[in-house]
């Protein structure tokens, strides 16, 4: 009998999942539901929360050794890395342009929008975090019964707090490079302990860099135990990805019945955030897969039309959707580019390795729109300026992200809490992310086909005339 593929599975545990949170809400099951199948969705966040630091700093370290001879390398690595940074960006800037414009998380009732938002203030306070100045909702007496009620319940189920995350808000007197300083650690272990991101991926490549310096017999037992390192947090990721359906099941009953309470108007409406968020993902992966990758390569390469370029990366693109996975996908992303778009091997054989590590478009268009519309569904406006950390965070920790499915989701925590906000929201998302992984790793690859287009035009080394039609 064959296996029920995973996104079958998980597509099944979120039915289950909403199936049970309706019965549970109209029936009065909440605190069962709470007590005994809550927790394993906490297992699961605090799972994904072990694997994340070691998996960005192995992955980042392991990806910048396999240059090799950066020097050797030059102008090719260079080229390939800026470019893959730059398309990054600008899948995170149309993701954040996307969420702005149509705001899927401000379209629910005003009073699932308020409790939300004073869940985000208990949980600013019982971290140290110094609460917002626009809305207090906690310090308003005429909503100190709901406030009260809802504290009650935070208190029974504050597995979700993370102790770690205390960051003062006391900037004003910092200096305009400020920034700049805090990206570099002072103490590696310090950061790897309060999971300071951006200075876990500044240690990360100055590490690789310094390795891939050193002489040869000091090198290799290095580069060849980060590999064996990196191997074991990816398959830790594959090991924790296989109990999905269950964790599916768990975090969507848990978290639906969380929000909505006693009342069935506000699991529609929680549902139906989840469709709306889920539309503006899809529009934004479309947009990179359908116009702005094709459009930058009949813009940059002259040799390969808009047709061209997306009939090439068909078979590439359906193989990305069925394995999650640009890894699984990197041996017919190499046909496709080879054959179909005609990439020298050369170049391919550089660029798309190095692709499947550092370049996730779409992951970052996913962790940019996913980190505004669980903030809008809080009521928490983000200034322009937090959206520029969001730009910058989410570039940075998609270098780290293992090409391996729903990877990016352990990145989430890092974006979700650059900006101050609560790393447990994922949980509201986490049911509808295996279907959309399917999707933005179709960008993912796409992006990977089109940088080694355009690298190898730059390099003389794109001959499409000599390949079969496609």
């Amino acid at each position: 009998m064959t296996k029920l593929a995973l996104h079958w599975q998980v597509i099944i545990g979120l039915i289950l999942g909403v199936a049970y949170a309706w019965l549970s809400v109209t029936y009065g099951w909440n605190d069962f539901t709470l007590d005994y199948i809550q927790p394993f969705g906490d297992i699961f966040i605090n799972l994904l929360k072990l694997i994340a630091v070691p998996l960005v700093l192995f992955s980042i370290i392991s990806g910048v050794t396999s240059l090799g001879n950066i020097q050797k390398l030059g102008r090719l690595g260079l080229k390939t890395l800026v470019t893959y940074v730059l398309t990054t960006m600008a899948a995170v800037l149309i993701g954040l342009a996307l969420v702005n414009l149509f705001s899927p998380g401000s379209g629910a009732h005003p009073d699932l929008l308020e409790s939300n938002r004073i869940r985000y203030e208990l949980w600013r306070d019982a971290n140290g975090i110094q609460a917002l100045d626009d809305i207090q909702f906690s310090k308003d007496p005429e909503r100190q019964e709901l406030v009260q009620s809802i504290a009650a319940e935070e208190a029974k189920n504050n597995d979700w707090v993370d102790d770690k995350l205390n960051k003062a808000t006391n900037t004003k007197n910092s200096g305009p490079l400020q920034p700049l300083v805090d990206v570099v650690p002072k103490n590696i272990f310090g950061s790897l302990v309060d999971m300071k991101m951006l200075q876990i991926i500044f240690f990360a490549i100055f590490f690789g860099i310094v390795i891939v310096g050193l002489p040869e017999d000091k090198k290799s037992p290095l580069v060849r135990a980060i590999d064996s390192l990196n191997e074991v947090f990816i398959q830790m990721v594959w090991v924790v990805m296989r109990a999905m359906p269950f964790f599916v099941f768990a975090l969507m009953a848990g978290q639906v019945v969380k929000a909505a309470g006693t009342e069935p108007e506000m699991l529609q409406q929680l549902l139906s955030f989840l469709l709306r968020y889920s539309l503006v993902v899809v529009l934004g992966l479309a947009i990179m897969v359908f116009i702005f990758y094709p459009m930058l390569v009949s813009l940059t390469v002259k040799k390969l039309s808009w047709k061209r370029f997306s009939a090439g990366m068909r078979d590439a693109q359906l193989t990305a959707f069925s394995t999650s996975s640009s890894v699984a996908t990197l041996p017919v992303t190499m046909k496709s580019v080879n054959e179909k778009l005609g990439v020298n091997s050369r170049t391919s054989s550089f660029v798309l390795p190095i692709g499947a590590t550092v370049n996730m478009d779409g992951t970052s268009m996913y962790q940019a729109i996913a980190v505004v519309a669980l903030a809008q569904f809080h009521m928490v406006e983000l200034e322009w300026s937090q959206q520029a950390v969001i730009v910058l965070t989410a570039t940075l920790a998609s270098i780290g992200a293992a090409a391996v499915p729903s990877a990016g989701l352990v990145l989430m925590i890092i974006v979700l809490e650059s900006v101050g906000l609560n790393p447990a929201w994922i949980a509201l998302i986490f049911p509808v992310d295996r279907i959309l992984d399917m999707c933005r790793t179709v960008v993912n690859v796409t992006g990977d086909g089109a940088v080694s287009s355009m690298i190898a035009a730059s390099e003389g080394e794109l001959n499409p005339d000599a390949t079969a039609a496609v």
